[in-house]
């Protein structure tokens, strides 16, 4: 297999060098093929001594074309890593609006997925997501959106961090899976039809061997002089019945088979990570799946993708007479059923098992291209502590950190504050830093350290008109849900925003006063955000319960927010001076 070139540097000139080769490519192919005809008519109405430089041109003609496709398969290797320079760009700048973004993974009752912008418009999935299969995006997906499991995210952060250091291979697995790939077939019929043995029959066997010898016999003697032209005209016709046999099982191979395209990205991604020698349990593990005893997984996708462009090309007026002197199709039709019989079942395995590199592909080029520095510790506790936390989707040059510890002595914040303070912003930033570290990722802060819990948000409850369902309701469901768990013994670290802010405010006061105490007998910790000040008062009825806030400073024309946690409750609010910058005039009565 021919060595793809995945360096980045001077991109622009290296593709306009392989244009211009491939244009004097083009030119010389067009040369062979004007060859290959007047060298073809004179072998029918001249002498079959023609045949001679015919099949000289003709395999010229085909190593042309094979560089060529070389030549323009590097050009798309170049226009993708340019692509994917850019969009690193973008990342860095979170300028992330015309990157994909993953909506169609959203989940509305997700115990948090959806509170935490993990999927849509500006959100981490545009961040981290650097796969090209729906089976690969799936997959991160379902990563993102996982219960909480400490092994399993020590294990991906080891492989996502040995992965950043390895800039060459998450490019080369990148750029050729933009280059390449497309979903022209539904991956599950192909894998299942060549996961399918079959017996070859025997007059196959045979005749695809006599077949090409026979050919081959007879038109050297025809060429000779030692036999008339006639004979070929007459083999050609015993041909047509064993030829005709296999008619219908190569079709439903042309229909079945991966697409070249498809082939082509498995081979290339096969043949790089079958170089690679990893240290992390992970990559180790996943990296042996790869691995075949006699013939590498790259090679059999190779002679795959070669069976299967001679299969797509048989209507070529080129294959024809080839087929119909050398009796080709019982060749290819033998060879097929053979690499199936052999290597079809472990080959279906193959796309999964590479949609999990995709996934730890896109982890390492996160680390690499934006990830943070972070001491991360790993504790069993219920315990959440950082130092510098930040949000992840915020411009690091702008971003305000923070630091906050909770869940030994204190396992509850009453977080109060000003409107626009940044109370959701630093709700949000906590459980998504959590939700990285579950995925393997270094949280955006100096230092963290995360214990052993789920993580549960209540934050976008909105209305719902086709079920009949009202923010209130859609609320107290979600706090439902979080009492159930709670009262079955998980341990969870809870974000809930602004708690029952859709009733009035006695109810409201009453109801989050008796929530917060009865969630204080369980297990749990977490952090509820109000405007109610008077529930600041609990921090003296309840032992685990401090309060946090942060605020915000009025002038005269202005609102001044510096985003700073601060202990205890929120001496000022802002609304109404909010409102009065909006024009909503207030008079003295």
């Amino acid at each position: 297999m021919k060595e793809f070139d995945f360096g980045t540097e001077n991109l622009s000139g290296k593709i306009a060098d392989t244009k211009k080769k491939s244009g004097s490519l083009s030119f010389l192919r067009l040369l062979l093929f004007i060859g290959i005809g007047i060298t073809g008519i004179l072998t029918v109405s001249q002498t079959v001594i023609w045949v001679i430089p015919l099949l000289f041109i003709l395999g010229f003609f085909v190593v042309s074309i094979q560089n060529y496709n070389f030549l323009k398969d590097q050009e798309a290797i170049y226009l993708a890593l340019k692509d994917i320079l850019l969009r690193e760009e973008l990342r860095v700048s979170r300028n992330l609006g015309s990157i994909e973004s993953g909506n169609e993974f959203q989940e509305k009752s997700h115990p948090f997925a959806n509170d935490l912008d993990l999927f849509g418009d500006h959100s981490l999935f545009q961040l981290v997501n650097h796969t090209v299969t729906k089976g690969g995006k799936a997959k991160l997906s379902r990563l993102m959106k996982s219960s909480f499991d400490q092994e399993m995210a020590k294990k991906l952060q080891d492989a996502s961090q040995e992965l950043a250091s390895n800039q060459t291979l998450l490019r080369a697995i990148e750029s050729s899976g933009k280059a390449f790939y497309s979903e022209e077939k539904k991956k599950a019929n192909w894998q299942n039809w060549i996961g399918s043995k079959k017996d070859i029959p025997v007059f196959v066997t045979v005749l695809s061997v006599l077949g090409p010898l026979g050919g081959l016999i007879l038109i050297t003697l025809v060429a000779l002089g030692f036999l008339p032209s006639a004979y070929l005209g007459i083999w050609i016709l015993l041909g047509l019945i064993p030829l005709g046999s296999v008619f219908k099982s190569l079709k439903e191979a042309s229909e079945k088979l991966p697409s070249r395209q498809q082939l082509k990205v498995f081979s290339t991604w096969l043949w790089e990570l079958e170089k690679m020698n990893f240290s992390s349990s992970m990559l180790k593990e996943k990296h042996g799946h790869l691995i075949q005893d006699e013939v590498s997984a790259s090679q059999l996708f190779n002679q795959l993708d070669k069976l299967g462009l001679w299969i797509d090309n048989r209507i070529n007026i080129l294959y024809i007479p080839f087929n119909l002197l050398l009796w080709t199709d019982l060749l290819l039709a033998r060879k097929l059923q053979l690499w199936i019989n052999r290597n079809g079942e472990e080959m279906s395995k193959i796309p999964e098992l590479l949609e999990d590199w995709e996934v730890l592909v896109s982890l390492g080029t996160f680390e690499k291209e934006l990830g943070s520095k972070s001491d991360v510790t790993w504790d069993d506790g219920a315990i959440l502590s950082a130092e510098g936390v930040s949000h992840p989707l915020l411009n690091p040059e702008k971003a305000i950190s923070n630091d906050f510890s909770l869940g030994e002595a204190k396992r509850f914040v009453l977080l109060t504050g000003a409107n626009m303070s940044g109370k959701t912003t630093f709700m949000r930033t906590l459980g998504i830093n959590c939700v990285m570290m579950n995925m393997g990722l270094k949280p955006f802060a100096q230092k963290f350290v995360m214990g052993d819990f789920q993580l549960y948000t209540s934050m976008r409850n909105t209305d719902n008109l086709g079920e009949s369902v009202s923010s209130f309701y859609a609320e107290l469901s979600r706090i439902h849900s979080l009492i159930t768990r709670l009262e079955s013994g998980e341990k969870i670290f809870f974000l809930l925003d602004e708690i029952l802010k859709g009733t009035n405010t006695e109810d409201r006061i009453a109801g989050s006063e008796a929530l917060i105490r009865q969630v204080s007998k369980t297990s749990a910790f977490g952090i509820v955000s109000t405007h109610d000040i008077e529930l600041s008062a609990l921090d003296k009825k309840i032992d685990v319960i401090e309060n946090r806030s942060f605020h915000s400073e009025i002038l005269d024309d202005t609102i001044n927010f510096d985003y700073k946690l601060k202990q205890g409750p929120c001496p000022s609010f802002n609304a109404h001076k909010l409102m009065e910058l909006m024009g909503i005039k207030f008079q003295e009565q």
